[in-house]
C-alpha cells in the first residue's frame, strides 16, 4: 500500500466540514474539512487504525479480510463519512486492496480482428479503441476523419490533450473535457496499481502541464462511461457528439468510444459529409 490511498484519504476528508456531519465546529484547524479522530469516530475504528491507512502503514487489529487488506465493512464505513460517490468508492476498494499484477502479453495492446471489423462496420458513427491508459489501440475511418489518428500526432489522448496546443481548438469546452480525463485516468490508475507505464505517463504531464499538475493533485475519480462531447473541427465546423462506451469482456482493460450522433441531426448530416470527403481524399 503506497501514499496514494492516503492522499486520496486526506483529499476527501479536507472537504467534509464538521457541521455536515453533526460535528460542533469549534476551534481553530489547521486544515479544512475533517480532522483524523473525526472520521475514525465516525466511521467507528480507532484513531491509531485511522492513522495508519492514511501513513499507508496497513491495516492492523480484526478489521482485515484474511488477505490482510482492510475489510469492506471498515471501507464502507469511510466511504459514508467521507460521503463518497460511486466511483469514488470503486475507486477506495482499489487503492486499499490493490489487485496482484500478472505479466501483460503483448496481445495487451492489440486488437483482435474481429474487433477491428466491428470499428470499420460503424461507418457512421466515428468509433475507436482505448486502454486503461487512454491509449489508442484502433480506430474506423471516421474516427480518423474526426480526430486524425492515422497522422503523426500522439495516439495518447490524455498527451493529446495536455501536449498539444490544437486540442484546445479542437475542443471548445477543454477544461471540462481535460478534467474528466484525468479523474477517469486516476480511476484506471487505480485499478492497475505499479503499472509503469502509467507512471511514466503522470510524470511527464506533471512535469510539462501546470493544468495537469493542479487536476492530478485535486484526486478526483470518475468514469469515462457515456456523455457528450463538442468538437469543432476545422473542415465540418461544430460537432455535438453524445458517446457511449463498452467494455470488451474477452479483453477487459479495452473499452470501445462510439460516437452516437442522433439520426438526421446537424453533426449526422456534417459527419456523412466528412466521411465522403475523407473518403475521396484516400480514393
Amino acid at each position: 500500500m503506497d501514499g496514494e490511498l492516503g492522499d486520496f484519504l486526506r483529499s476527501r476528508r479536507a472537504r467534509i466540514r464538521p457541521q455536515e456531519v453533526g460535528l460542533p465546529s469549534y476551534g481553530r484547524r489547521r486544515v479544512p474539512g475533517l480532522r483524523r479522530e473525526e472520521v475514525a469516530q465516525l466511521a467507528g475504528v480507532s484513531v491509531d487504525y485511522y492513522v495508519r491507512l492514511e501513513q499507508g502503514r496497513g491495516p492492523g487489529g480484526p478489521s482485515r479480510t484474511k488477505s490482510g487488506g482492510v475489510s469492506d465493512a471498515v471501507l464502507d464505513a469511510i466511504a459514508r463519512v467521507l460521503r463518497l460517490d460511486g466511483a469514488e468508492r470503486e475507486y477506495l476498494r482499489a487503492v486499499a486492496r490493490p489487485r496482484r499484477q500478472g505479466g501483460q502479453g503483448p496481445s495487451a495492446s492489440r486488437v483482435r480482428p474481429g474487433v477491428q471489423l466491428l470499428l470499420d462496420g460503424m461507418d457512421r458513427n466515428p468509433a475507436y479503441v482505448l486502454d486503461h491508459r487512454m491509449e489508442v489501440l484502433a480506430w474506423n475511418a471516421l474516427a480518423d476523419a474526426v480526430l486524425g489518428f492515422g497522422g503523426p500526432g500522439d495516439l495518447s489522448l490524455p498527451r493529446r490533450l495536455f501536449l498539444d496546443p490544437a486540442s484546445r481548438e479542437l475542443y471548445p469546452d477543454w477544461a471540462e473535457v481535460t478534467a474528466q480525463t484525468v479523474a477517469h485516468l486516476r480511476l484506471q490508475a487505480g485499478h492497475h496499481p505499479g503499472d509503469p507505464a502509467t507512471g511514466e505517463l503522470v510524470a511527464e504531464l506533471t512535469r510539462a502541464s501546470e493544468e495537469f499538475r493542479h487536476l492530478w493533485a485535486d484526486h478526483l475519480v470518475r468514469p469515462c462511461d457515456h456523455g457528450v462531447k463538442l468538437l469543432r473541427h476545422p473542415v465540418a465546423g461544430l460537432l455535438t457528439l453524445p458517446y457511449e462506451t463498452l467494455t470488451i469482456p474477452a479483453a477487459p482493460d479495452q473499452t470501445i468510444v462510439a460516437y452516437t450522433p442522433e439520426p438526421g441531426s446537424e453533426t449526422a448530416e456534417r459527419l456523412a459529409l466528412l466521411g465522403s470527403w475523407a473518403t475521396s481524399r484516400t480514393g
